[in-house]
C-alpha cells in the first residue's frame, strides 16, 4: 500500500509570508552607497561586496555586535590637564582597557590607534581581548591627529565585518580623542559618508575638550565630553548601553 505525502499548505504559506516580510524590511532599511568601479560610478547597497561572501567567510554569529575603537595617541595626550597627576594618555589607556573587559564575550572588537607618528590596528574579532590590551599598553603619545583617516579605516573594518555577517548585527565606531582633527573638513566629510551610507553609529568622547568638535553632529552622532577620568570611564561605559537600546527602525533615518 502506497503512502501519500501530505503537505501543510497553510503552514507553508505562513512561512513564505514571514520570509517575504523580512526581506521587504531589509530592503526598506538598506543603505545605498556610490562605489567607483571599472564601469564607472555605481549605486550599491551597504555592505556592498563584489559578490556574495563564500560560505567559509561568513561569521559564526551573524547578529553579533561590533565595536572598533579609534584611539587618539597624539602629542597632546602627554599633557596632564583633566587627569590629575597623570598624563591624559595614561588615564585614557586605563579607561579603554577597563572598557574592553566589559564588552560581551560574543561581541567583536577592533582597534585603530595613531600615536608617535605611527599606526596600530587590530582586526575586528572575538577572543582578541588580551591582544587588544597589549597593543593599547604599548601606545606612546606623539604626532598629529589624523582623525579622518582613522575613522575611515574603522569604517572599512566594520564594513568588511558586515559583509561576513550579511549586514546583520550592530556596528559602532568609538572615538576617544583629546583634540581637533588635523583636517576638520575631511573628518566631517568622512562622518557624513558613514552616516548617509550605513547604519554604523559614530560615538565619540572628547577628553578635556569642549563640544565644538567635527565629530559632534547634533542628532546624527553621539558625542560626550569628559573633563576628568571618571567622566571618561562613564562615557565608555555608556557605549554598551547605547548599543543595547539600538532600534532597527533607526536604519531608515538618514
Amino acid at each position: 500500500m502506497r503512502k501519500c505525502l501530505s503537505f501543510d499548505i497553510p503552514a507553508m504559506l505562513r512561512s513564505l509570508l514571514v520570509l517575504a516580510l523580512a526581506l521587504s524590511i531589509l530592503l526598506a532599511f538598506a543603505y545605498e552607497v556610490r562605489a567607483e568601479t571599472k564601469q564607472g560610478t555605481q549605486v550599491v547597497q551597504w555592505p556592498y561586496a563584489a559578490g556574495e561572501p563564500k560560505k567559509e567567510e561568513l561569521a559564526e554569529k551573524l547578529t553579533a555586535r561590533n565595536f572598533v575603537l579609534v584611539f587618539d595617541g597624539s602629542g597632546s595626550m602627554q599633557e596632564k590637564r583633566c587627569s590629575g597627576q597623570r598624563t591624559k594618555l595614561e588615564v585614557a589607556k586605563d579607561a579603554v582597557v577597563e572598557w574592553s573587559s566589559t564588552v560581551p564575550a560574543d561581541a567583536n572588537i577592533g582597534l585603530v590607534a595613531f600615536h608617535d607618528n605611527t599606526w596600530s590596528k587590530l582586526p575586528v574579532a572575538t577572543g582578541n581581548r588580551d591582544q587588544f590590551i597589549r597593543i593599547v599598553g604599548k601606545i606612546a603619545a606623539g604626532g598629529g591627529t589624523p582623525l579622518d583617516e582613522a575613522v575611515s579605516t574603522a569604517y572599512d573594518m566594520l564594513t568588511q565585518q558586515a559583509q561576513r555577517q550579511l549586514g546583520y548585527g550592530q556596528y559602532t565606531i568609538v572615538v576617544v580623542t583629546d583634540g581637533m582633527a588635523n583636517n576638520p573638513a575631511a573628518l566631517t566629510a568622512v562622518v557624513n559618508r558613514i552616516l548617509a551610507g550605513s547604519p554604523i553609529v559614530v560615538y565619540s568622547i572628547g577628553f578635556c575638550i569642549g563640544p565644538g568638535h567635527s565629530l559632534n553632529q547634533r542628532g546624527r552622532t553621539i558625542y560626550k565630553t569628559a573633563n576628568d577620568p571618571v567622566a571618561l570611564r562613564r562615557g565608555l561605559k555608556d557605549v554598551l548601553a547605547e548599543a543595547e537600546t539600538f532600534d532597527v527602525s533607526d536604519f531608515g533615518k538618514k
